[in-house]
């Protein structure tokens, strides 16, 4: 589960980084579908960590959604051709990778 936890606020870090970052960027019209996914994977990541951290029996199940939200962020933030963008998805994808681990 710590490597669970690890990578989930990893992945909200790296989420909310990319997030300001594309706030900035010239073509933030054309970013809004990554922004908002980006924004609910920040959201997901913090209350997978939370639970997982107090070992709530719901971590499984939230975990699950976790992982398909990051799958889908890393699948967004990938189409997008600067640094932070893929960097961030390759953080997302690892991260539903471990919350794919924790739903056995």
């Amino acid at each position: 589960m710590d490597a669970c936890i690890d990578a989930c606020f990893k992945c909200l870090r790296a989420c909310e980084e990319c997030l300001t970052a594309c706030l900035n960027e010239p073509d933030v019209e054309a970013r809004i579908k990554c922004i908002q996914t980006l924004d609910d994977c920040a959201d997901i990541c913090s209350q997978a960590t939370q639970l997982m951290s107090r070992n709530s029996l719901l971590s499984v199940q939230l975990c699950n959604v976790c992982a398909t939200i990051c799958e889908q962020c890393a699948a967004e933030c990938g189409k997008m051709k600067d640094t932070h963008c893929q960097e961030c998805a390759i953080i997302c994808q690892k991260c539903a990778e471990e919350c794919r681990k924790m739903t056995g």
